[in-house]
């Protein structure tokens, strides 16, 4: 069997998209906590307690996401399929022990007239 055809699609993302995905991931989570924190300042109630709860979990679930890492993703290796070997046939040969026989075409050598496979073979070609 031939071996897989690398293919760019394989190729991981660069680091410094990656670490920007990141940073950006953590900043918005950030950003929301800081809301937060001002929400629980101003609003009274359940509410209140919400947003406390909400900024206090916040950190964690942010820094969970941004030390998450790179994505590992896998792709096929060779989209394309190789083709299939050619198939070997027998070819036949004139008989030297059988009866001469007439070509059916008259223009044609008694030699071009086959009547048994012999040893020889030939590949089947197909031009693409």
């Amino acid at each position: 069997m031939s071996e897989p055809v690398p293919s760019i699609t394989s190729a991981p993302e660069p680091l410094a998209v990656d670490q920007a995905r990141r940073t950006r991931s953590y900043l918005i989570q950030m950003s929301i906590r800081v809301v937060c924190i001002i929400g629980a300042v101003l609003v009274d109630g359940w509410l209140r307690w919400a947003l406390v709860a909400a900024a206090v979990v916040l950190p964690y679930s942010a820094v969970l996401v941004a030390n998450a890492g790179r994505e590992r993703t896998t792709h096929e290796t060779s989209p394309v399929t190789p083709a299939a070997a050619p198939a070997l046939t027998e070819l036949s040969v004139p008989d030297p022990a059988a009866p001469p026989t007439t070509p059916a075409d008259p223009g044609s050598s008694p030699a071009a007239t086959y009547t048994t496979p012999g040893p020889a073979r030939v590949i089947d070609h197909v031009d693409d």
